[in-house]
């Protein structure tokens, strides 16, 4: 490509002395590698005297195809140039459902106003699937609760309490801290056993001493949210989950004895170097969550 561009200078300038200073290129130098050019092609690019440089007619002919490899060869390396730099390309990011619906989409946003040439995909899945789309590298990073294995990098960024639901304006519905006690005496509305949050309940109850008959076993919070509306009993739930649940007929209550928090952070594989654009995804999303 270099001697491309010294050919296409002396066909512009129309001297080889302006050419070696513009391009900093000692004369000799520059006379060797356009006699090269000229050896490769099989032909003469250039008439020359004392005072004259002219372009032959498969100079002229070649010319144009020159000026057109080296415009696209310099957007080509200024888009992977932004690629290195983070301003270009995709990111595919997991997120737990409530992260998903709550904290990511403010973070996406003020980082694409900020990098409008990266794409963002995003997936909602249970911790579990977003693990494995990890592993089998389909996602580049998830907004999910710590691994249970050392080949994943976790970054901790948020506590998320564990809190009582309930049917808004029941006799439940009264505002003050309650014991998981209360499981044993009410119906418990239980997410999916896959689920980290049905980990969180199962291990509090425990801990405890409820002994509590889980009903349903429900994978999306709207079955959750319709279960409680119906009076069908009570649940326990991430705090950061509630907000996706109808304000007007779900009401929440601290629920202590013990208080139970899940931990909510970033994770990637340990072992992969994520892609520029993910990389400076992570730094955002991170500086954004530890500001909010």
């Amino acid at each position: 490509m270099t001697s491309l561009r010294l050919f296409m200078h002396v066909a512009h300038l129309r001297s080889f002395s302006e050419t070696g200073r513009v391009a900093n290129v000692s004369q000799p130098a520059l006379s060797r590698t356009i006699r090269l050019l000229e050896e490769q092609l099989g032909t003469r690019l250039f008439d020359r005297n004392s005072r004259n440089v002219s372009l032959t007619s498969a100079g002229e002919a070649l010319l144009p195809i020159v000026e057109r490899l080296t415009a696209d060869f310099d957007h080509a390396f200024s888009e992977l140039a932004q690629t290195f730099a983070g301003e270009r390309g995709r990111v595919v990011i997991g997120a737990l459902p409530s992260i998903a619906a709550g904290l990511l989409p403010t973070a996406i946003a003020t980082f694409q106003a900020q990098h409008p040439m990266v794409e963002i995909v995003m997936r909602d899945h249970l911790s579990g699937a977003l693990y494995q789309q990890m592993e089998e590298r389909s996602v580049d990073l998830a907004v999910t609760t710590p691994p249970e294995a050392d080949k994943f990098a976790f970054t901790p960024l948020l506590q998320d309490a564990m809190v009582l639901v309930v049917r808004a304006g029941s006799a439940l519905d009264d505002g003050t801290a309650a014991s998981w006690t209360i499981f044993a005496d009410h119906p418990f509305i239980a997410m999916a056993p896959s689920s980290s949050v049905r980990e969180l309940t199962d291990a509090a109850m425990i801990r405890a001493g409820v002994s509590a008959r889980a009903l349903y076993g429900c994978t999306q919070l709207a079955t959750v949210g319709g279960l409680i509306d119906a009076n069908l009993g009570i649940t326990a739930l991430p705090q950061s989950t509630v907000r996706m649940l109808p304000s007007a007929t779900i009401a929440q209550r601290p629920l202590v004895d013990p208080v139970i928090e899940r931990t909510i952070g970033v994770a990637h594989l340990a072992a992969r170097t994520l892609p520029p654009a993910a990389r400076a995804f992570l730094d955002h999303f991170v500086k954004t969550a530890r500001a909010a």
